[in-house]
């Protein structure tokens, strides 16, 4: 196996690119080294990018946040600014494995994973997260809900790296919120997932965005979810609307986790819940 440490994002696009045989990126490596102690995978090329500048720092900037490739969901957590902004993603992220794994897996990683329960995924789409993705030959930057094509599948090309994940400054009077259900109280993968992230005015819903996860191959944006919330401060039959329309939105399947009835009932109860939580960061009215 062949180990290399390249310094720029479209060096190590390159270096994919050029590997006839089987070749992995490194970042946090949490899923990744699993699979090579128990030989599940064996490549030919290591490219880790590390040591690429910047790709382990969140930076702020007028427009946002810009987000390394290589940054820890531990230093996620503790941005002050990420945390100010972007609650509900910062909560998500903290729910990504045990302490020790938090001090190594990436926002980038858990997207690439392309697991239909990664809990960052809803968080990302519902704050309306792009991908920075490099390749050798050219740069592009994309929604995070089209990086994700299927269970273990993403849209990138051969080659082709994500170097950030950019966050958008949030609106004044925003808020958002990401609530999951597991079987367990805590290190387990997620039977639902639902992200919400809400604009009022004038103590109104005047913008709404619904993400579902663990329901589908991907996660999903529920634009009816979001249409029921609209004009409205949140009242109980809103409330019933949203969970109705992320109940009818869902396609899950049966696993020891939960059932498809199961899932399809806790998505309307976990939505109303997660809705309550955004209206209340964003200034609504408790």
């Amino acid at each position: 196996m062949r180990y290399e440490t390249p310094g720029t994002a479209k060096e190590a696009a390159g270096l994919l690119a050029g590997e006839k045989g089987a070749a992995f990126l490194l970042a946090g490596g949490t899923d990744l080294l699993v699979k090579l102690k128990m030989g599940v995978v064996e490549p030919d090329l290591l490219v880790d990018i590390k040591r690429i500048p910047n790709i382990d720092k969140i930076q702020t900037t007028p427009k946002g946040f810009v987000i390394g490739a290589a940054v820890s969901g531990a230093e996620i957590t503790e941005h002050k600014g990420l945390a100010k902004a972007w609650p509900g993603l910062v909560e998500a992220a903290n729910l990504i494995g045990s302490d020790q794994i938090q001090g190594r897996a990436t926002l980038a990683g858990n997207l690439c994973n392309a697991s239909p329960a990664a809990d960052s995924v809803p968080a990302l789409i519902a704050a309306g997260a792009k991908a920075v993705i490099v390749g050798p030959q050219k740069k592009r930057t994309v929604a995070v809900e089209k990086v994700v094509n299927g269970p273990g599948r993403t849209t990138l090309e051969k080659g082709e790296v994500i170097e950030a994940i950019t966050l958008p400054k949030p609106e004044a009077k925003s808020g958002d919120a990401y609530l999951r259900f597991i079987p367990r109280t805590e290190m387990d993968i997620a039977v639902v997932g639902v992200a919400i992230q809400l604009k009022l005015e004038r103590g109104l819903v005047k913008k709404a965005r619904v993400v579902l996860g663990a329901v589908a191959p991907t996660a999903i944006i529920v634009p009816a979810a979001a249409k029921a919330l609209i004009g409205t401060k949140l009242d109980e039959p809103a409330l019933e609307k949203l969970a109705a329309a992320c109940s009818a939105a869902c396609k899950p399947i049966d696993d020891k986790r939960g059932t498809i009835e199961y899932r399809v009932r806790i998505a309307g109860v976990l939505a109303k819940r997660a809705a309550k939580i955004a209206f209340q960061r964003a200034g609504g009215a408790s």
